[in-house]
């Protein structure tokens, strides 16, 4: 019994070093992530990544044009790369708002992040959101405590007006009629927030509270959610700053479920919105190297 236990120590001891030194590594590569502070576009910045391995591709990480146009060139790219390197797992960007019946239907409907759905469906294989939870995203905004409830939620519901608006072409009063629905929903799913903006009445107090212009909460410009501005310079005041913590904490969780994904043997093929991928390569690449 001695012996057996003399010759474990080491065996205990090796495992012990080698779960130490995997750690330190996973923290290390998480440093490499890209703040979106300060942060430039160059002309060689690179839009997708492409890791191989010894059986074929491992990683073929896209960065896409937010597009609902299936004449878009790039539609044609994502699926020619789909079908040379057969994934075994797919990500895609936001909620799984499913696919429709045909692939032009579903690029129209759902954009690159359904087309991803569809070419999954149609080849029988496994999807998954890149998306942290609904919860998990209040939460860690709460807890920088540099906005409170009533802005992270005006945050929320002011970007997805903007995005029905600019990419759906939804008018005023339909905006209101899904924004009604959606707060109904928001309030049961972040209990965070509930009792702060319940309703499309509450919604249009809180958003004179910090702007007289544009005049309605549905007018709120895109350039307001541009993690790569800052509020002064588009009007948004902090909804520049909770997009760029946001985006930034989305960034640690994308970086997290992909390669633990390549390092358990998936083949896997992702598409998000082109400016996560360089905020995140340098951290993949140094994680599956």
């Amino acid at each position: 019994m001695k012996k057996l236990f003399l010759v474990l120590i080491p065996v205990f001891l090796i495992l012990h070093a080698d779960v130490h030194a995997q750690g330190q590594l996973e923290e290390s590569c998480e440093q490499k992530l890209i703040s979106y502070l300060n942060w430039k576009e160059t002309p060689n910045t690179k839009w997708s990544l492409i890791l191989n391995g010894p059986t074929g591709t491992k990683l073929n990480y896209i960065g896409a044009r937010h597009s609902d146009d299936a004449a878009d060139p790039q539609f044609k790219v994502i699926r020619e790369a789909w079908q040379a390197q057969k994934p075994t797992l797919a990500f895609f960007e936001g909620p799984d708002r499913g696919t429709a019946d045909s692939e032009t239907e579903t690029i129209k409907q759902f954009g690159e992040s359904g087309y991803v759905r569809y070419l999954a469906k149609e080849a029988g294989i496994k999807t998954q959101s890149l998306e942290p939870s609904p919860q998990d995203e209040v939460r860690y905004l709460l807890s920088l405590k540099k906005f409170t409830p009533e802005q992270i939620k005006l945050f929320f519901i002011l970007r997805e007006a903007s995005r029905l608006r600019d990419r759906k072409g939804l008018n005023e009063e339909e905006l209101k009629a899904t924004i009604a629905q959606l707060l109904v929903k928001a309030n049961k799913l972040l209990p965070d927030l509930a009792t702060v903006i319940p309703d499309t009445n509450a919604l249009q107090t809180a958003y004179e509270k910090y702007w007289t212009t544009p005049a309605n909460w549905w007018q709120a410009p895109a350039g307001w959610f541009d993690p790569l501005k800052n509020g002064a310079e588009t009007g948004g005041k902090f909804t520049n700053d909770i997009n760029r913590h946001n985006s930034e904490f989305r960034n640690l969780h994308m970086y997290r479920i992909i390669t633990e994904a390549v390092s358990r043997g998936e083949k896997v093929f992702a598409v998000v919105g082109r400016n996560h991928v360089p905020m995140q390569a340098a951290a993949i690449s140094c994680a599956l190297r």
